[in-house]
């Protein structure tokens, strides 16, 4: 186990990996800006350096700063909490490359379900179904136009590199289509640093399902069942529940559910705690959507019904242990 971990990071999921630590004998780092001085995450970690203005650029997002701090304090691991820095390969990279542990997947994870068009062909590689759409990205209008009337209409275009449904947009009408695609270019151009697009059929009245795993440095994987998110405001989760409802009552589908998840992972050589993403037509058809190669969010929701620390077992995969 670790002796020392800097938590790059702020708030709520800050806190909560500062007290996981601290019950099992870890010193942590925090790291704040000028303007959380005295938040919670702060006063709850060990040792707690401020590393720049309120910006969040200037902060939390400033990669060279919070490394030169984790080697300052002697820190051996860097856990990203979710947000910020915890989806971004390069800080993953550099962390390696600094002879510290970044307490996730490997970079080359992080990247290969980054890129949505790139994790759907992993996904569709691995057996997992998929939307039926674009194989990649779409640079051609009118290729792009002639796969949807072959899908029929509506279509979704997505962002390539986008998340939370930022550039994501419904065509429901051939006339709307090309500035549909402009504008999920211009969105993923500006958002993300990365104006590819492709497209995929709308599933019509679906349920949005998504299941949580966890891979170990020795070739274990388990799943934790599935959370429900259907509910949602402008492609935000408004809630989550688990186990779901309606996978209790569609026979076979929380099997297939969660051996695509693990299949998914496993493609990627996934390890520690990730969660796969999957959208369900009202005929019980799942589809693979994205993976987040992080903690999620509505992590304790899963722990409520299982009785696991999740965090916890983040770090004791980042340190080479077994799952408990």
């Amino acid at each position: 186990m670790f002796e020392k971990v800097l938590i790059a990071n702020r708030g709520e999921i800050a806190h909560r990996i500062a007290q996981v630590l601290r019950a099992h004998g870890v010193r942590s780092v925090a790291v704040y800006s000028e303007a959380d001085a005295q938040a919670p995450h702060v006063k709850a970690a060990d040792e707690a350096i401020c590393i720049g203005p309120p910006p969040v650029a200037q902060s939390y997002l400033n990669q060279a700063k919070i490394l030169e701090v984790a080697r300052q304090t002697g820190a051996q691991a860097i856990h990203p909490g979710y947000g910020l820095l915890s989806e971004n390969a390069g800080f993953a990279r550099a962390v390696a490359e600094a002879g510290l542990v970044f307490v996730g997947p490997t970079p080359e994870a992080i990247e290969g379900m980054g890129d949505k068009a790139q994790a759907r062909a992993t996904a569709q590689a691995a057996g997992v179904p998929v939307v039926p759409g674009s194989d990649g990205p779409v640079t051609d209008d009118a290729h792009a136009a002639a796969l949807a009337e072959a899908m029929g209409y509506p279509v979704l275009v997505k962002a390539a590199a986008g998340g939370g449904g930022i550039g994501m947009q419904q065509v429901k009408k051939a006339a709307k289509l090309k500035r549909a695609l402009q504008s999920c270019r211009d969105r993923g151009a500006s958002s993300f640093g990365n104006d590819a697009v492709y497209l995929e059929k709308y599933i019509e009245s679906p349920r949005h399902i998504e299941v949580q795993v966890l891979f170990d440095h020795h070739g274990h994987g388990v799943h934790l069942f599935e959370r429900e998110c259907t509910l949602q405001r402008r492609h935000q989760k408004v809630v989550e529940e688990a186990p779901s409802p309606f996978v209790e009552r569609t026979p076979g589908l929380r099997e297939g559910l969660t051996q695509a998840a693990l299949a998914a992972a496993r493609a990627i050589g996934y390890r520690n705690a990730g969660t796969v993403e999957f959208i369900v037509g009202p005929d019980g058809q799942f589809y693979f959507i994205e993976m987040n190669t992080r903690l999620q969010v509505e992590h304790p929701v899963t722990e409520a019904i299982f009785g696991v620390d999740l965090v916890r077992e983040q770090i004791r995969v980042a340190a080479g242990e077994g799952m408990s």
